[in-house]
């Protein structure tokens, strides 16, 4: 009783006591040194405020006393983590990858096989085996593979031993010296003792291992992680159970050892025990266990399970479009048009319009996309091409007699008595009419101002300006001389007698000056300039002045091209710029006479034509030329000047809107004195953009009250007779057509007759379609009037339009593949084949990227230069199988259909494949049939140094590189591959690319692949 009572006072005691040390130290103010950050933590440790103090404690995935903690490498054991394949150690945590040709299962840790051949097929042009870690391609009956592994070569019964069918290789044929064959095996293979087998080696899809490989004489060796046992085919890896992990836990370990075990079980868990519970990671605590997740994958609510974090949810895993979520990771792509970057995250756009061979003309680039335009009198054709329009084959160009086509324009022309009309379609007689005034006359005025030669061109009307590509434009001044059909034009075509010349002969010549300005612009000039123009042109009793008059003049100025590396930087000095000029020149007749006949006056011309060229050079190379457009003074661009202020950033007839060049509208012209666009004052004209004046409206002066400012063509200038109208003279009063004709165009004196005693339901008709014919023609047809009846358009026009009486020509050098065609897209070049260059090139399919045209033959034929060889891109190619291989592409070493073949197909693939020739040269073939059309195929190539051929040759063979999007994608970019073929066509020029701008190109991926290759091929005993 009395140790009970003892123990009940001593227990009293120490609680007394416990709670008057605490009621004195609540006195003393606690400092919480986590929340102050005056702690000594580690930055990899979790701080805990205690009273008086703090504790420091490692995170997980570091160890130490909290005070120093460093990274726990979880792959630095004999089980890698727990990954079967490979374990890559991150701060404070890991994260399982695995090899090409399989995926991260969904524990994380695990890899399972990618069937490839789900996707495209695998690239494989007939049939598609998958197998652990890889795939092959097999070829049907009457077929064998190609080097490259994916597309069938037909085989052939004779001929060279590696076309017949009983070559004997298992893998690849290679010609001999002597003709005989010599057996090669795939990346990842060994050729066997008998030189025709080949042996599958761990390097190729793991050995189709699932987990791990070794190799052996015969063959891989396969074997799993220790928490996976093999299956009974030697290759899969299947999961024990855990009966049988404890099985052979107890049987490697000492009885004590299980006692001591089954006590801690008892009394908490531990991660020597079915991992603890957890899902992935565990670690054992003074509290337990602490499970933990790779990065890619979160911890659920039981502490236990993980569970893969899809990224896409977030902020669309921070891609600029599309967001694809992997187990344990995610991936970024882009739309059509845009390409991933670098940062495996955003999207570019591409720039189509960076190869000059995206568009014949103008192309214009959009987000996604490009669109190509064409010149004035040009139509698109192919989707990318330009074909001149003739005119003359819609309704004869409106034309009133005959109708010339020209390239990008046409002429009307009138019969013997007859004169144009101001609209130039319209033909009226000529007796009786007074002479029509000429155009004035282009004035090049050459002087000598402070000891130098220099040069004036003046020109007041007819000045059309034609902004170019690459800094260029064109200039004219001036009407060019045709001699109309009542003209004589003479062998020579230097000249033309013609009634409408007056009998005067023509002297043309054309001369190409050199100008050391880089960028062909046309500048205002200063007012020192303009003061010796006034003072040039005033001085006409200056015995150095040289003044010629031109009929017509035209100047072309082409900005001489930099060297540029592929991706734009410059490398080289600016060569300058050229100017290429066209004179035509009236020959004075009063000048004839008994001493000196018409060509003795030739002579004496064509000599002060010399001359004056010749003072005209020295002036442009002195910088010395100047010209006069409507009123404003031009000149050349100087080669040093320092800062050039808005006006002069932009080409001739543009201004700077917005930091981007705009041409003048239709209906306006470049002033140069203010710098700006301006409206064509009433009275005047301008159909075109980019122009520096105005041209003068027709008709009488009387309707200059009537017409307003800002006329965009002669319809516009006013007072003109419309559509469905005529006159007389073309102009108000006017008079309606009558029933049975019609008139589509405006300031026209006469109207067209339906034909065939056809009338129209009314009067003042301004279509053909507004006859009433017997048949309704649709699209495909016209009208005749003769026979009342529809005629399909013949091979080589179209007509999309119901109830015409013509077809429309097709454009440029194109023509359709039948009669009966209803649109312009049916026009299609036929042009194609060839000898291509040593170094770099394209085989592309005729009209590309239209539709290739029907019954066609194209041969190409790639010879390099000695000791090179020909490596083969095919992006994607565009072959419709519908009619059982009536269009198809074949590369082989000659013509004859024996010899060794390269690549060959019939079927259209948008997988990319990369090869190289099996001959040192190459014969190409394209045909197709009449059965159907596709969008065909642009193949780049390049040719190389054969000193480099077994390191092209295991890029291309390797099925990493086109195993990823990415990669395939890098194939199809015409920028990228543009580099590449650079480098391999010239290896100088790699170093013309810094490893940042190479970084900047390539993705991360694609460039690891490069480096394992070219490292292997260059240190191959490292």
């Amino acid at each position: 009783m009395g140790a009970v009572c003892f123990a009940r006072h001593f227990c009293l005691f120490f609680l007394l006591l416990n709670t008057r040390q605490s009621t004195a130290s609540a006195g003393i103010r606690d400092v919480d040194h986590c929340a102050e950050g005056t702690d000594a933590c580690h930055l990899d440790a979790i701080c805990q405020n205690t009273p008086k103090s703090y504790k420091c404690t490692c995170k997980a995935g570091y160890r130490g006393d909290g005070k120093r903690c460093e990274d726990v490498d979880e792959c630095d054991n004999e089980y890698d983590g727990g990954c079967v394949h490979e374990c890559n150690n991150i701060p404070g945590n890991y994260r399982c990858t695995c090899y090409d040709g399989f995926m991260l299962a969904h524990d994380g840790h695990n890899c399972l096989d990618v069937d490839e051949c789900a996707m495209n097929n695998g690239g494989c042009q007939h049939v598609c085996v998958n197998a652990m870690g890889s795939y092959e391609c097999r070829c049907k009956q009457g077929f064998f593979l190609s080097d490259n592994q994916h597309t069938c070569i037909h085989r052939s019964a004779e001929g060279m031993s590696c076309m017949n069918k009983d070559h004997g290789c298992a893998h690849i044929c290679k010609e001999t010296p002597r003709g005989g064959a010599a057996c090669e095996c795939r990346p990842g293979f060994e050729l066997a003792k008998n030189q025709r087998h080949c042996i599958l080696t761990c390097n190729h899809g793991n050995g189709g291992c699932q987990h791990t490989c070794d190799d052996a004489d015969h063959g891989p060796i396969c074997g799993c992680h220790r928490r996976y046992a093999l299956h009974s085919d030697g290759k899969t890896c299947i999961e024990k159970d855990e009966a049988a992990v404890e099985s052979s836990v107890y049987n490697a370990t000492s009885v004590a050892d299980v006692d001591k075990r089954v006590k801690r079980r008892l009394l908490m868990e531990t991660c020597a025990v079915n991992n603890g519970g957890c899902d992935r990671t565990c670690k054992d605590t003074s509290t337990g266990v602490r499970c933990s997740c790779p990065v890619g994958f979160t911890l659920q609510t039981d502490g236990k399970t993980c569970k893969d974090i899809d990224e896409c949810q977030f902020h669309n895993g921070g891609c600029d479009q599309f967001c694809k979520n992997t187990i344990g990771s995610f991936e970024c792509s882009c739309k059509k048009g845009f390409k991933l970057l670098t940062d495996e995250k955003s999207c570019q756009d591409i720039d189509e319009c960076f190869f000059e061979r995206t568009c014949d003309h103008t192309c214009i680039n959009y987000p996604g996309s490009f669109e190509c335009v064409c010149n004035k009198g040009f139509t698109l054709y192919g989707l990318a091409h330009c074909g001149d329009i003739d005119e003359c084959s819609i309704n004869n160009g409106g034309c009133e007699h005959s109708c010339e086509n020209t390239v990008g324009s046409f002429e009307c022309h009138c019969h013997l008595g007859y004169k144009l009309h101001w609209n130039k379609k319209d033909c009226i007689e000529a007796e009786g009419l007074p002479v029509a005034k000429r155009p004035s006359k282009a004035m090049l005025n050459c002087s000598k101002l402070e000891g130098n030669d220099c040069c004036f061109l003046t020109c007041q009307s007819h000045v059309h300006i034609l902004t170019g590509f690459e800094d260029s434009y064109t200039v004219t001044c001036g009407t060019p001389y045709h001699c109309s059909s009542n003209g004589l034009r003479s062998k020579n075509t230097s000249n033309c007698f013609g009634m409408e010349s007056g009998n005067t002969p023509q002297i043309k010549t054309t001369a190409t000056f050199k100008s050391s300005a880089g960028k062909c612009n046309l500048k205002r000039s200063q007012e020192k300039l303009k003061e010796g123009l006034k003072l040039a042109l005033s001085d006409k009793n200056n015995p150095y002045t040289e003044n010629t008059q031109f009929s017509f003049l035209s100047l072309r100025c082409s900005s001489a091209r930099k060297i540029r590396s592929r991706h734009g930087r410059k490398t080289g000095e600016d060569e300058g710029s050229s100017i290429t000029a066209q004179f035509e020149f009236e020959m004075n007749l009063q000048e004839v006479t008994e001493s000196c006949d018409l060509a003795c006056v030739r002579k004496r011309s064509e000599k002060r034509l010399r001359k004056t060229i010749r003072t005209l050079r020295k002036s442009i190379n002195r910088e010395q030329f100047h010209m006069r457009f409507g009123g404003t003074e031009y000149e050349l661009p100087k080669k040093n000047t320092k800062s050039l202020d808005s006006s002069e950033l932009c080409g001739t007839g543009q201004v700077l809107w917005d930091n981007t060049c705009i041409s003048c509208s239709a209906g306006t012209y470049y002033d140069g004195d203010q710098g700006r666009c301006a409206l064509c004052p009433a009275g005047t004209y301008q159909d075109e953009e980019g122009q520096l004046s105005c041209e003068a409206c027709p008709g009488p002066e009387s309707l200059g009250s009537s017409r307003t400012a800002g006329a965009r063509n002669i319809s516009e200038c006013g007072g003109q007779c419309q559509p469905g109208e005529f006159s007389s003279d073309g102009f108000k009063p006017c008079l309606s057509c009558q029933v049975g004709s019609y008139q589509p165009e405006a300031g026209r004196t006469t109207c067209f007759s339906c034909g065939g005693n056809l009338i129209t339901k009314h009067s003042g008709a301004v279509t053909f379609q507004d006859c009433e014919t017997k048949v309704q023609c649709s699209p495909g047809h016209f009208y005749d009037t003769t026979t009342h009846r529809c005629i399909r358009c013949r091979v080589g026009t179209y007509q999309p339009e119901f109830g015409q009486n013509y077809c429309v020509a097709c454009p440029g050098n194109t023509t359709t593949d039948f009669d009966g065609s209803t649109n312009v897209t049916q026009c299609k070049n036929r042009h194609c084949g060839g000898e291509l260059g040593d170094f770099t090139g394209f085989i592309e399919s005729p009209n590309y990227p239209g539709d290739y045209p029907a019954n066609t033959e194209c041969t190409w034929n790639i010879n390099p230069p000695s000791k090179r060889r020909i490596l083969i891109v095919v992006p994607e190619i565009f072959l419709p199988i519908e009619d059982e291989c009536g269009d198809y592409l074949v590369m082989r070493k000659s013509s004859s259909s024996n010899s060794v073949t390269t690549y060959e197909t019939c079927q259209t693939y948008e997988r990319p494949i990369a090869f190289t020739s099996r001959s040192k040269r190459l014969w190409i073939q394209f045909k197709s049939n009449e059965g159907n059309s596709g969008k065909g195929f642009q193949v780049p190539y390049v040719t190389y140094d054969e000193d480099y051929q077994e390191l092209i040759e295991d890029i291309v063979r390797d099925g990493r590189l086109y195993a990823s999007e990415n990669h395939q994608e890098i194939l199809k970019d015409k920028k990228l591959m543009k580099a590449l073929f650079d480098v391999l066509a010239h290896p100088h020029n790699y170093f013309k690319y810094t490893a940042q701008e190479s970084r900047e190109i390539f993705p991360r991926s694609f460039i690891r692949f490069l480096r394992s290759k070219v490292s292997r091929f260059l240190r191959p005993y490292k």
